[in-house]
């Protein structure tokens, strides 16, 4: 007999952040909302900076036709939650989630220090803002510390002749020191070949990121939104590196997305590289971020079944008024 889907309920979050998150938003504050299905919990944490639906509109979604990729992810996370609370399993028992690289919102010296004391081989630099105090910054932590690994992250705010400008203006040392350049600009197959091409920098395709997205080089796959084995099979065809990020949302998206980068590594063995699971240090700290531990490459699942939060979940006000 066919049982009916539990209706949802929600609780909403508001995550309030250290500084500016990237170059496109001006907001410190972020609204979002845990849902909850049955036994089963799952994250919406919208960014209408970058044309996502409003929560208020993620929220009618949800009580409606479930539409948006946005809420129907969230819905799947909550179902494979629900099935390992009923089985009284956590989702990462016997699971290996690939490290990560630090994200930092701006270039900032002390930030920069703070995460190579911390471990991390790789950052990952939100640009796009100030462009040359960015490439001098830049330029100063390569020498610095010779051995980091670099990651640009522009949110596509940049145009095709501004971000070539900038990229061929950078010394050859640093530009050895760049991992990959991700949105420079808008994603177009002929810009970005031609961008690839005079740059010799490899790109990352975040935010337009499609089976059909050829031109760049890296795969960035966010689990929040995306369909991780849809995505990554397309990034093997075209013989694209692939990474696994959060979207800087609650600590149970995080931990979604590091369950789902981990479930990746066990079909695609060696397909994730080093991913971009631990933004909980971008936000003030609450009890969630202080179960997912110090800021570090390795991330530490928390405690608990399903994704974990149990205590926490469970004493949270939960309700239909959406």
């Amino acid at each position: 007999m066919h049982r009916p889907t539990p209706k949802p309920f929600i609780s909403r979050y508001r995550l309030k952040a250290r500084g500016y998150l990237n170059a496109v938003s001006s907001r410190r504050e972020f609204d979002g909302a845990l849902i909850r299905v049955g036994d089963g919990f799952g994250c919406l944490h919208p960014w209408p900076e970058l044309g996502e639906p409003t929560l208020e509109k993620c929220l009618a979604d949800l009580a409606g036709d479930q539409r948006w990729q946005l809420v129907r992810r969230a819905l799947r996370c909550a179902e494979y939650d629900a099935a390992a609370r009923s089985n009284d399993d956590s989702l990462f028992e016997e699971m290996e989630v690939p490290p990560s690289h630090a994200t930092l919102p701006k270039a900032d010296i002390a930030e920069i220090s703070r995460a190579v004391e911390a471990g991390f081989a790789i950052v990952k630099l939100k640009c796009g803002r100030a462009l040359q105090q960015e490439a001098a910054l830049l330029e100063a932590m390569v020498g610095e510390f010779p051995a980091l690994r670099w990651r640009l992250d522009f949110n596509e705010c940049l145009s095709p002749e501004v971000a070539a400008a900038f990229l061929t203006g950078l010394t050859e040392s640093t530009r050895r020191a760049i991992d990959f350049v991700e949105d420079p600009c808008l994603f177009a197959e002929s810009t970005w070949s031609e961008l690839h091409r005079c740059t010799g920098l490899s790109l990352a395709v975040d935010l337009e990121a499609t089976p059909q997205s050829a031109a760049a080089q890296v795969m960035i796959i966010k689990p929040a939104i995306d369909e991780p084995f849809l995505l990554a099979e397309a990034a093997i065809s075209h013989n694209q590196r692939v990474v696994l990020t959060s979207r800087m949302d609650h600590p149970l998206g995080q931990a979604f997305a590091a369950w789902e980068a981990a479930r990746l590594g066990l079909q695609f063995p060696g397909l994730p590289g080093v991913c971009g699971l631990q933004t909980h240090h971008l936000f003030e700290p609450d009890p969630f971020s202080e179960a997912l531990g110090p800021w570090a490459p390795e991330f530490q699942p928390p405690g608990g079944t399903g994704l974990g939060f149990d205590d926490l979940l469970e004493a949270l006000p939960w309700t239909r008024s959406f």
